[in-house]
Order: C-alpha cells, then sequence, then structure tokens
C-alpha cells in the first residue's frame, strides 16, 4: 500500500433514525387500549345492576369485601363462612349480619355456645341462603324475591314480605295472597321442614290516609297472619310448631310515612 493510501482520511457514515412523528408513534395505542377496558367494565357493571335482584347485589359487593366484620343479609363469600367474618370476643363468638333496613348490628351466637346452638344459627343461616341466593340462584323467583328480606337477629331468622307501590302482597282490602305472596310463603314452608323452630307470623298494615270511625285494620290484619298460617301449614310445617300468631295491624311502620305500601308486610320468624 502506497504511503498516499495510507494517509488518506477515514470518513464514516452514520445513519441517523429519527423516532415516529405523531401519529406513527404507539403511546396513542395504550391510551385507546385503557379506554376500551373502563368501557367494558362500565357496561358489564350496567348489566349486572340490571340484570341482579337486590340481594344478589349485596352477595356480589360482600364478595368483594369479605374481611368486613359487619355483613349484609346475603353474605356471597364461597368459603366455610360464606363471605362472613366471624369475630371471637369474650371466648363467645359474634357473627356479622344485618337487616337491609336498618344498621348492621352482630348477632351473638353466645359466650359458652354449644356445639346444637352452633349448629342451629348455621341451619338457619343456610335456610337464608337458600332463599335470598346468595349463592346467586334464589330458590324463588326474582319477581317474588322483589318482596322479601331476610335478616338473622338474636330472636331468629326473620323473613319479612312486604308490599311495593303497585304490587301489593294481598289483594287490597282483603286476607287473599298475591301470587308472588303465595309462591314466598311456599318456599319458606319447604325449607322451614329442614329445621324444628318454633314459628312465629306477624300481620302488618300501612296506615289508610282516612281515618275511618270503625277502622278494620285489626280485623284485617288478623285475617292475613291466619292466611300466613294456613298457607305455610299447607306446605308441610307442622301445627305444633306454630307459635305464635300476631295482628300488629298499622301500629309498627317501618318507614317515615306510616302510608307508605313498603309498611304492609308479613313477618315470619323462625324462632331460635
Amino acid at each position: 500500500m502506497s504511503a498516499a493510501a495510507s494517509n488518506r482520511p477515514i470518513i464514516i457514515k452514520r445513519k441517523k433514525v429519527s423516532g415516529g412523528d405523531g401519529h406513527h408513534g404507539g403511546a396513542w395505542k395504550v391510551a385507546y387500549a385503557d379506554f376500551v377496558t373502563a368501557m367494558m367494565a362500565f357496561f358489564m357493571l350496567m348489566w349486572l345492576l340490571n340484570a341482579t335482584t337486590e340481594q344478589q347485589r349485596k352477595g356480589i359487593a360482600d364478595y368483594f369485601a369479605p374481611t368486613i366484620p359487619i355483613n349484609r343479609v346475603s353474605g356471597g363469600g364461597d368459603g366455610a363462612f360464606e363471605g362472613t367474618l366471624r369475630l371471637l370476643a369474650d371466648e363467645g363468638v359474634l357473627d356479622g349480619i344485618g337487616g337491609a333496613d336498618g344498621p348492621d348490628v352482630p348477632v351473638p351466637i353466645g359466650a359458652g355456645a354449644t356445639a346444637d346452638e352452633a349448629a342451629a344459627v348455621a341451619a338457619l343461616r343456610e335456610i337464608e341462603r337458600m332463599l335470598v341466593g346468595a349463592g346467586g340462584e334464589s330458590l324463588v323467583s326474582d319477581r317474588a324475591l322483589r318482596h322479601v328480606v331476610t335478616r338473622l337477629t338474636d330472636e331468629g331468622l326473620v323473613i319479612e314480605v312486604y308490599s311495593l307501590p303497585g304490587e301489593p302482597i294481598f289483594a287490597p282490602g282483603t286476607a287473599e295472597p298475591t301470587d308472588p305472596t303465595r309462591e314466598v310463603l311456599g318456599m319458606v314452608a319447604r325449607v322451614a321442614r329442614l329445621v324444628t323452630n318454633p314459628v312465629r307470623i306477624e300481620s302488618h298494615l300501612a296506615t289508610r290516609p282516612v281515618t275511618l270511625a270503625d277502622n278494620p285494620v285489626w280485623d284485617l290484619s288478623h285475617d292475613r297472619a291466619e292466611e300466613a298460617r294456613l298457607q305455610l301449614e299447607a306446605g308441610g310445617i307442622a301445627t305444633a310448631r306454630i307459635e305464635q300468631v300476631a295482628a300488629s295491624a298499622d301500629r309498627e311502620p317501618v318507614t317515615d310515612d306510616p302510608s307508605e305500601p313498603r309498611n304492609e308486610r308479613l313477618q315470619i320468624i323462625l324462632a331460635r
């Protein structure tokens, strides 16, 4: 190689590669994917709200918050305690459960609860689960389930069947139960045969907007309680288990307005 060739300057050409401009980049795809995912989640939420009952929605909510010590009426967990958390307190057991119409309160099983007592509470909870569909499926239709609220209290399992606006549980002014009421009473009788607890029946009415000289609320309330008793006995509950049939008329409203349809209700209690 000649000296002139060896002294020739070496030129290195570097090709500069620039980044994508604007729409050629990929950042917008990430943002779009997040948007589509959020919209899908939103429409799934709207579908669930429309396709489920109130009790099932509470079960779903409880399923995703299983560690709270106070639980609504329809624990949705799939574990041994079905979404509830039992707390040890003074060597007793508190099982959090509450009604749909009031604040949640713990239900004590007892400081010295025996195995039989604990089993009795578990049986009542299983009946509640079957009625309201805590596991996702109820034994009654959605139409009938709209009228039902359950809660486990110190007294026992309270099954409340109440009227809705335009959907009474009895034919107006009579003791003739509507189809949803018959369905609920039949199912209550069916599942109540799984236990031997005493049964108490209470009938409540809404206040009439006009005070009558001869107010029939006591007779009507009594007739409806008696009809509920007959329906339960026809469904298989032994007569000897019926401990109480009570007529409360319009004396115990559950809403601020005592004339609201919600106050017309039956309470069936499987006593502890």
